[in-house]
């Protein structure tokens, strides 16, 4: 795979990793490729609210804790959700039928000129808009 440029990562990417889920290997080498390509991961902040509470609601605190010291180890930089990102998430969520989570998601990655990784099937509405790594 092409590593030029940041990626934003979607939750679902990373809960799948997490979780290790089918499919986690490949987030794994694209993990380890964007890494020693020295690139740029980004994780928007509503979307960390997201593996956070869907893993304390399925694993309980410690492994939420655990989760988010690797999010750390791993080097993402965690993106800010500042009024303008809120209106443009707002504004997809108004046009494509997919979750506000991952409008924040798409808004990031439109902002940061990044692919999404993701393996949501919801991100299928926006291919036009992003491009998408599939995982």
């Amino acid at each position: 795979m092409n590593v030029k440029g940041p990626f934003v990562f979607d939750s679902h990417a990373l809960l799948k990793f997490f979780q290790k889920e089918r499919g986690h290997e490949k987030v794994a080498r694209l993990l380890r490729d964007i890494q020693a390509a020295g690139r740029t991961k980004y994780l928007n902040a509503i979307n960390l609210g997201e593996i956070i509470y869907t893993t304390k609601r399925v694993f309980g605190d410690q492994q939420k804790i655990a989760i988010l010291a690797h999010i750390e180890r791993l080097g993402f930089t965690i993106l800010p959700v500042p009024n303008t990102l809120i209106f443009q998430a707002a504004e997809y969520k108004a046009q494509y039928s997919i979750s506000f989570a991952d409008c924040f998601a798409l808004a990031s990655a439109v902002e940061q000129k990044a692919p999404i990784v993701t393996g949501d099937p919801e991100f299928r509405k926006v291919a036009e808009l992003v491009e998408v790594v599939w995982v």
